[in-house]
């Protein structure tokens, strides 16, 4: 019994100490609104219009309205859905969507471009209820289109600074 409280003893003294390295490591973590010096007067959006208006909100957030670059941005949407497995029954049990997106970014005053390219993808199982099949496709899209928008947020920063 002793050994047993010495080994649980021990074991938080390990986690305590972990945990105050880490905490006074000075890691910090960047708020990317901070490095925002770009404008966007205007986003215009061909293809999948559910992750175009989700995009273009996201984006729309991060704006520095004072900032003298102004950019138009680009975006050229595809969603593909496919069929990842089938059971025995050649029932099918889980679907894949690939999002794929081009971005162009437009620099209004020097007419300068820059074009990039991003693409995620993930899979969603099917329920028994068709609903649920559709709330799982739904959430998948939402996760896939947030970690778009950070990539094209994280590449407008980076290029906004050789406009």
């Amino acid at each position: 019994k002793l050994h047993y409280i010495i080994m649980i003893r021990n074991k938080l003294l390990s986690i305590l100490l972990i945990s105050l390295l880490l905490n006074s490591c000075g890691f910090k973590i960047v708020d990317k609104r901070k490095l925002v010096n770009f404008n966007i007067d205007q986003i215009s959006t061909n293809g999948e219009k559910d992750v175009n208006f989700k995009l273009k909100n996201k984006l729309l957030l991060y704006v520095n309205k004072e900032s003298s670059k102004i950019i138009n941005v680009i975006l050229d949407t595809k969603k593909n859905k496919t069929i990842k497995e089938k059971n025995i029954k050649n029932e099918i049990t889980k679907y894949k969507i690939d999002i794929i997106i081009n971005v162009k970014l437009i620099n209004v005053k020097s007419l300068k471009e820059f074009e990039f390219s991003s693409a995620r993808s993930g899979d969603y199982i099917v329920a028994d209820k068709f609903s649920q099949t559709l709330n799982n496709e739904k959430k998948l899209i939402e996760r896939l289109t947030e970690e778009l928008s950070e990539i094209i947020f994280s590449e407008i920063i980076k290029k906004a600074n050789d406009f």
